[in-house]
């Protein structure tokens, strides 16, 4: 919810800008009513994106119920990155837009450099939600936006790149020096060279700028790669929660390894999950009392369902997992107990829980 707050005061200003400027500025109503619909379809796909993260804002390391919703395809850590080179590459947009004639050569060469940085982050926005493991229904809605900024900024720079290049000559300017680099950027091939001359510097800056505020250098990469179910996810997710119960002991696999000690992939409801030893023992143990005990099954089943979640979704941390994998050991020693009185074959009973 707090991102889809920080878009819609990041979106609504843009917006604004853009009526006002075509209002004010077009006076061919064909220009007015063209712009209208375009600027509304932009609008209409943020909307979407922003929808669409509304219904997948979990990061990788919480555990979720599927049903309820899904991972975000970008790692709130290193959001305001993303965010950052977002806005300034539909400012730039918007100055080319409507005033790349009359912009001075270096604000103009600069907003052509956010706008081109803009480009590479909107495909990769495109190919990270071109895969959704888990839920691909909503994958589309994270598409539409990046595809919309590609299109207006390859037509905003190839119209405003030709009419510069013809009206550079006829410039002058006050100052001597924006005077004498307009000039010089004005011969053939030259604004070209200072654009792509600058693209790392500014990129390098405004990174810079961002690792003050508590971002890493590689933060444009982090927010793509911190993630889970999506195209460059490279972490894994705790096991999803159970849309009827929820058990600490499969949040409890999401701690160290040395300590929680994962054995295998299994599957539950259809998702894969990561077992170890004191969840197949705990599941077994279940199971043997469903088969000999059904009410008394019910009264724990019971319990585990309305006091089961809410722990669950505060136990986020390696920390907290380890510290419930330890709590759990007593029990883990007395469901191991009771398997082995009751039981003709434990281990096989323990071994065949979650099974792929």
């Amino acid at each position: 919810m707090t991102v889809i707050i920080i878009l819609f005061f990041i979106i609504c200003p843009v917006v604004g800008y853009f009526f006002y400027k075509t209002l004010r500025q077009n006076a061919k109503p064909a220009i007015v009513v063209g712009e209208f619909i375009f600027i509304s379809l932009f609008i209409l796909s943020a909307g979407l994106f922003g929808l669409g993260w509304l219904i997948n804002g979990d990061d990788y390391y919480d555990a979720i119920d599927p049903v309820d919703g899904g991972y975000t395809p970008f790692a709130s850590r290193h959001l305001p990155t993303l965010l950052v080179f977002f806005v300034l590459a539909v400012f730039g947009l918007i100055k080319l837009w409507y005033k790349g004639r009359s912009l001075p050569p270096l604000l103009f060469s600069l907003f052509v450099v956010f706008v081109i940085i803009g480009i590479p982050i909107s495909i990769a926005v495109i190919m990270q939600a071109s895969t959704n493991t888990e839920q691909s229904g909503e994958t589309f809605l994270f598409a539409l936006l990046p595809f919309s900024y590609i299109v207006t900024a390859v037509v905003v720079l190839t119209k405003i790149v030709i009419a510069e290049a013809g009206t550079a000559n006829t410039k002058t300017y006050r100052n001597k020096f924006l005077n004498y680099l307009n000039q010089k950027l004005a011969k053939t091939g030259r604004q070209p060279l200072l654009i792509f001359a600058m693209l790392i510097p500014v990129f390098a800056i405004i990174v810079a700028i961002l690792m003050l505020f508590g971002q890493d250098a590689n933060s444009i990469t982090k927010v793509f790669t911190e993630t889970t179910t999506w195209a460059f996810s490279q972490k894994t997710h705790p096991p999803f929660l159970d849309h009827n119960g929820h058990y600490l002991c499969t949040v409890a696999v999401c701690g160290t390894p040395s300590i929680v000690k994962p054995l295998r992939l299994g599957k539950r409801h259809g998702h894969e999950i990561i077992v170890n030893r004191q969840l197949l023992i705990a599941n077994a143990f279940e199971e043997l009392i469903q088969e000999n005990a059904p009410r008394l099954h019910k009264v724990i089943r019971d319990f585990y369902d309305k006091y089961g979640y809410p722990l669950s979704r505060k136990i986020t941390t390696a920390k907290a997992s380890n510290a419930v994998y330890i709590l759990m050991k007593p029990l883990e020693y007395f469901f191991l107990m009771v398997l082995y009185l009751c039981s003709a074959k434990p281990e096989e009973k323990i071994n065949k829980q979650y099974e792929i």
